[in-house]
């Protein structure tokens, strides 16, 4: 069954916003960090932003002040809001977790959601 959903993308004009989700099956046990990455046509897929379990976050420069990721630890849910869309922030968002278990990591990954920054 498929671990992680992401939903929430679409079609935006720039300047927008977007709200991702991501809901993480109860069956992944231990996750410690959650994030997104992205990957646009012809590109590398790429952090975006990522958090602890204890809500330490980290992000890619370009979404600096614009992008916040956040978390519900209790309902194994990660989130992305973006704000300030641009076009160059089109791409295929991906869900990653990774469960921490005795120092022994495991990732996982959803199968990506669209976004399309366009007039």
């Amino acid at each position: 069954q498929v671990q992680l959903v992401e939903s929430g993308g679409g079609l935006v004009q720039p300047g927008g916003s977007l709200r991702l989700s991501c809901a993480a099956s109860r069956s992944i046990l231990s996750i410690d960090t959650m994030g997104w990455y992205r990957q646009a046509p012809g590109k590398q897929r790429e952090l975006v932003a990522a958090i602890t379990s204890g809500g330490r976050t980290n992000s890619e420069y370009s979404v600096k002040g614009r992008f916040t990721i956040s978390r519900d630890n209790a309902k194994n849910t990660v989130y992305l809001q973006m704000n300030s869309l641009k076009p160059e922030d089109t791409a295929v968002y991906y869900c990653n977790a990774i469960s921490l278990v005795h120092g022994y990591s495991t990732g996982y990954w959803g199968q990506g959601t669209q976004v399309t920054v366009s007039s």
